[in-house]
């Protein structure tokens, strides 16, 4: 007997499972580090500028979930189009491990270790922001209109802020960088976001 072939409204909620394990792996990762650090304040010395990146992250994966809603418009689901989506969380879950990692034996505290991965974690964070193009684009061309100018301009100065964040290692240019980042994440949000409809 031949079986129907499965609509976008039932391959959806799947993909959407899929994300949300490894986005709630995500979460769980950056809550157990607070907690962590909760449990044991004087195990390592804390850094406001990671705990900041820590608190960008918490809300990042929790905009993720929100946005990604608007994947329901999607009517031709691909494996490709499913492996890129599940690759765009798997991005979001790795910074939140280079933001608490399994071992912090080889460093002295927050400070030394974030500034001894931030190539990774930021390389991975303008990942992100080149990521986030292509998933706006999957969810279509209505879709993609509603972000106007701004849409083009956020991107590449996140990048080359990222960029930038590699190669440099002042301690005040990373405390301007994630509380602008915080900022406008959090406007972006509100104006943006408020609504699914």
């Amino acid at each position: 007997m031949d079986q129907a072939p499965l609509s976008a409204h039932d391959i959806f909620p799947h993909i959407r499972i899929v994300m949300g394990m490894v986005i709630g792996l995500g979460v769980t990762r950056l809550l157990s580090g607070v907690a962590r650090i909760i449990q044991h304040p004087r195990q390592y010395p804390l850094y406001p500028i990671h705990l900041a990146w820590v608190a960008m992250l918490l809300l990042m994966l929790v905009h993720f979930w929100w946005w990604e809603i608007d994947l329901y418009v999607v009517t031709d689901w691909t494996f490709g189009k499913y492996v890129f989506v599940v690759f765009y969380a798997i991005t979001l879950f790795l910074m939140c491990a280079l933001l608490f990692p399994d071992s912090m034996l080889d460093y002295r505290g927050y400070e030394e270790f974030f500034y001894a991965r931030r190539a990774w974690f930021f390389g991975l964070l303008a990942l992100t922001y080149l990521l986030d193009i292509v998933d706006t684009l999957l969810k279509g061309r209505d879709y993609f209109a509603r972000f106007d100018n701004e849409y083009w301009m956020r991107t590449p100065v996140m990048v080359a802020l990222c960029i930038a964040a590699i190669a440099v290692r002042d301690w005040r240019y990373h405390a301007l960088f994630v509380t602008g980042a915080l900022i406008y994440q959090i406007s972006w949000i509100f104006r943006l976001f408020d609504t699914i409809i």
